[in-house]
């Protein structure tokens, strides 16, 4: 910038004269001020620039404009605020001039830390050109006053307020189930009538849907997925999104390598987004002061359904979930997760067992007593293909079982009379509320029993506490059993998902993980080589097979009767 001489107005201050001011002109923007950055900026550049040629005393050197667009003043970790701060310890600045206090300053604390030690220390001149107005240099005494204190409480608490409206707005939209973030989560894009609605960005929702259907039915671990999608040449969400020209950044976007890690894998496979739900207040900021994040429960964040298209169908999100809960460890190299990882367990102390090849032949092992104690289980040993055979075998079995259970029931539903009342439920109901009723008449008894003395008072807090959670226990059961009687009441069909699971996989002639994925809960080995099968759906299962119970007794009793009228 050139150098600009300007005489002083009087001997006061001819001191200036033998000084070369060194200006660093401090704008900052706030996202409160608006969206207009251009005039904004132009303004504050042009109010601190009369002020120069009309004003300001002395011979000077603009050094430079420093600019933080966008940024709060509730703290100095602003990108050109330490610019010029560094300038200014550099001996680049050795006067700072901003339009008023509070786009230096909205925080108090941080207005004194600098007006009275860092820019004394660094003997820097400080100015504003609106009131209340400041110049260290030629009215010190200002300093030294009430106004600049009041000013910078009255600046702090307006930021204050000011984060409060903003945080109960923000709470309001979240409530609602609009989307608040700057950038959609990947998969999606805001919609271009409403940033606060999401659609679905189908180039990335394909990588989505391709991530989940490997994971859960092709039997690929993380690292697999990972290694895939890179070999593949497909960015990963950060990098994708600077492909698309939005100006996405995070603190770790600056190593951020364009590949794809074990890491972002799973963010993907448990983001409830890609279920239609809006999932937002994951994260909340510790003040309006301190903007460092921290991590908030899950019960308290703020999920609302069905505010978006779903990329996922909520059953295969479920599968991905139940999945990532079993121990799928695989080789450091590995991509592809064995056929039995994460199915395969001891029938007596439950772990996952160990896999082993030996001479070309797949041994599992208990892990308790290979790894932990002989003493604690016993070894469990069984080969790999006897298992393979033995559940291919039994998922054979139960889809012929499934099959003739699926022609019962549609028979059943071509008759005149369904009966989709459950009697053993019925009649669990009316015992189960029967014992709440005596509880309930016991603990209404404890109080009377008190004050006659019957019992002390240590005695009658006791009991009540006993018999109250015994109520409460019971209240939750009837509940229980009172949800069941209503999916009971719905019937019975030849669609029901349990039917239709088993019956999709009716000419499997070899397993994969996709069917142990649909059908099979956990593959017990028992000591000697037994193996035992916990199928997925066994309630489902139960109640089928009572509901065809029932409605066959109902059917034998109106035959038996039609027989007598005959």
């Amino acid at each position: 910038m050139a150098r600009i001489r300007k005489a002083a107005s009087s001997g006061v201050h001819l001191a200036s004269r033998k000084t070369i001011w060194l200006i660093a002109a401090y704008i900052r923007l706030s996202r409160e001020d608006g969206n207009d950055e251009s005039l904004s900026v132009t303004n504050q550049k042009k109010i601190i620039g009369e002020y120069l040629e009309t004003f300001f005393e002395g011979e000077f050197t603009l050094v430079d404009y420093y600019i933080d667009d966008g940024l709060t003043g509730t703290d100095y970790d602003r990108p050109d605020f330490q610019r010029m701060i560094h300038d200014m310890e550099a001996g680049k600045v050795n006067c700072i001039i901003c339009k008023n206090l509070s786009r230096m300053f909205r925080n108090y604390s941080d207005q004194g830390y600098f007006l009275e030690k860092i820019f004394p220390m660094n003997k820097t001149r400080f100015i504003t050109v609106s009131d209340p107005r400041v110049d260290s240099f030629l009215h010190p005494e200002t300093l030294q006053g009430l106004e600049v204190p009041i000013n910078g409480l009255m600046n702090d608490r307006f930021a204050a307020k000011t984060s409060l409206d903003v945080r109960d707005t923000f709470a309001t939209k979240r409530r609602k189930g609009e989307f608040i973030g700057a950038f959609a989560p990947y998969g999606y894009k805001k919609a271009p009538e409403n940033k606060n609605a999401l659609i679905i960005d189908e180039e990335a929702a394909e990588i989505v849907r391709n991530i989940y259907q490997w994971f859960v039915y092709e039997g690929m671990s993380k690292n697999g997925i990972a290694h895939r999608l890179n070999d593949l040449g497909i960015v990963n969400p950060a990098a994708y999104k600077k492909s698309k020209g939005l100006n996405f950044c995070c603190p770790q976007s600056g190593k951020n390598d364009g590949l794809w890690s074990p890491s972002s894998v799973t963010t993907i496979l448990k983001n409830k987004m890609y279920l239609g739900i809006m999932v937002q207040g994951k994260q909340t900021v510790i003040s309006y002061k301190v903007h460092e994040k921290q991590a908030v429960p899950e019960e308290d964040w703020y999920m609302v359904p069905d505010t978006h298209e779903p990329i996922i169908e909520a059953e295969l999100f479920q599968k991905a979930a139940d999945l990532q809960t079993r121990d799928t460890r695989t080789a450091p190299a590995g991509r592809s997760l064995y056929l039995l990882s994460g199915f395969i367990r001891c029938a007596d102390c439950k772990k996952a067992m160990t896999r082993q090849k030996t001479k070309n032949i797949v041994y599992y092992y208990c892990r308790t007593f290979r790894e932990k104690s002989k003493n604690a289980c016993t070894k469990h040993t069984i080969k790999e293909e006897v298992v393979v055979k033995a559940v291919l075998a039994a998922i054979q079995a139960q889809i012929s079982l499934v099959g003739s259970l699926a022609e019962v029931v549609e028979e059943i539903n071509k008759s005149p009379v369904v009966k989709n009342e459950s009697t053993r439920l019925t009649a669990m109901l009316h015992l189960r509320q029967k014992e709440l009723d005596k509880v309930i008449s016991i603990s209404d008894g404890l109080y009377g029993d008190w004050k006659s003395g019957d019992i002390s008072k240590e005695e009658y807090t006791r009991l009540k506490q006993k018999y109250s959670s015994q109520a409460e226990q019971l209240k939750i059961t009837i509940q229980n059993i009172q949800s069941e009687c209503q999916v009971m009441a719905k019937g019975i069909s030849k669609n029901d998902p349990y039917l239709a699971y088993f019956l999709k996989h009716k000419n499997v002639k070899e397993l994969n993980r996709g069917i142990l994925v649909d059908l099979v809960k956990n593959i017990y080995i028992h000591q000697g080589g037994e193996i035992s099968i916990e199928f997925n759906f066994a309630d489902q299962h139960r109640r089928i097979v009572e509901w065809i119970e029932n409605n066959q007794n109902e059917l034998t009793i109106i035959g038996e009767k039609n027989g007598k009228t005959a």
